[in-house]
């Protein structure tokens, strides 16, 4: 079942990118307390990822701060290397990468991609979502092949309207 509006955020073990190297968060730990913004991308280097998808939320750290957003962070089911060296490559340090690499976190969620089509395997849908203390308060799903509601100007939208 996909995770729904109300619905808390699933324990999942995520990875994150730390001074000495590669360590386990909880993604309850990483996401659960304040207001977040999660977005979730099919693959780092990915054409739409990269040239859009990244880039609305880097372009927009310092307005999704403003609107009471503590933390951004991006999930996909690549490793964190590959996830911090696209970070790196496209200067969004204030972005915490989590690494999805099992696909626990996308697996529990119900937001899996069958891309095995592409040679990609399995991989997340493309979405994001703001979470209040844990508890998911905007869902935004991606249709097959779309870039429309999961931008970082839809989730400004979409906190904009939810105060």
């Amino acid at each position: 079942m996909t995770i729904q509006i109300g619905d808390r955020i699933p324990d999942a073990t995520l990875l994150q990118m730390t001074e000495q190297g590669p360590a386990p968060i909880s993604s309850v730990e990483a996401l659960g307390a304040g207001r977040v913004v999660l977005f979730a991308v099919p693959g780092a280097f990915t054409p739409t990822c990269s040239v859009d998808h990244l880039p609305s939320f880097v372009g927009l750290i310092d307005e999704l701060q403003a609107a009471g957003v503590d933390r951004i962070a991006c999930t996909s089911t690549n490793d964190i290397f590959v996830l911090n060296a696209w970070a790196q490559a496209n200067h969004a340090a204030n972005i915490t990468m989590l690494a999805d690499g099992n696909g626990e976190l996308t697996q529990a969620m119900g937001l899996g991609l069958d891309a095995s089509g592409f040679g990609m395997g399995q991989r997340c849908q493309r979405y994001a979502m703001i979470i209040d203390n844990g508890v998911v308060s905007h869902l935004a799903v991606e249709a097959p092949g779309a870039f429309e509601v999961s931008s970082g100007q839809a989730v400004l939208a979409a906190i904009k309207a939810q105060a």
